[in-house]
């Protein structure tokens, strides 16, 4: 065979061998795509389960539960907030008033004003302080109150214990903690009895209410 005749044979078997290699490629299954990340779970905001140990009624108003906070250090005693199952810290929020004791006599009188300033701790069940709060309140008419509870005996149906004040509370609670009890520390006021400061155990220091918490919640548990 000539030397053109081999280099022809040569050129003719490299295109068979580019064109079936190419065959080949074209038959390779498509490159398989990452699966899609799994969409971020939205945070909640709801109300949750609560236990108050002395539940003041409905505002006439506001149309919210207000409780009353105690004094005292044993987690067991306070107000109980139980979160729903979540993933990570969450955010725990409320309203919180001075507590009132409304006298239509003494507001007539002029003699009616008082001060109050009060502090409340939020605790874990295990007496772990995680934060305070505070709030202020004056009142001199029966316009300084933030509300009327219903449930009263007198002519209008409400009672004389009111909120005055009204703070915004916001608290982070660390991870892995399912429950807090709100538990008051001190109060200290100005009233038509005079100068007092309260750290009774079971004395009511402050009133407590809208309650909500912000949260990721759980996965879901896997169906085995």
């Amino acid at each position: 065979m000539s030397r053109a005749g081999r280099r022809l044979g040569l050129l003719v078997i490299v295109v068979i061998a580019l064109s079936a290699e190419a065959h080949a490629q074209s038959r390779r299954a498509p490159a398989r795509k990452p699966a899609p990340k799994p969409a971020p779970v939205a945070r909640k905001t709801t109300t949750p389960e609560s236990t108050c140990p002395s539940l003041l009624g409905m505002g006439v108003k506001t149309i919210r539960s207000f409780c009353d906070v105690p004094a005292g250090r044993d987690p067991a005693q306070g107000l109980l907030v139980t979160f729903p199952p979540h993933t990570g810290p969450l955010t725990l929020s409320f309203d919180l008033h001075a507590r009132h004791t409304y006298s239509e006599e003494l507001t007539k009188s002029g003699k009616g004003y008082a001060r109050y300033r009060a502090i409340i701790g939020v605790l874990s069940m295990k007496g772990d302080l995680i934060e305070r709060a505070a709030v202020e309140g004056e009142f001199r008419s029966a316009t300084d109150l933030f509300d009327r509870i219903g449930g009263g005996a007198g002519p209008a149906g409400v009672k004389a214990v009111a909120p005055v004040g009204h703070e915004e509370i916001y608290i982070t609670i660390p991870a892995g903690i399912d429950q807090v009890s709100l538990l008051g520390e001190t109060l200290d006021s100005i009233t038509p009895a005079g100068h007092e400061t309260v750290i009774m155990p079971g004395r009511p220091v402050a009133i407590v209410s809208n309650l909500l918490v912000e949260y990721k919640p759980a996965p879901a548990a896997r169906k085995r």
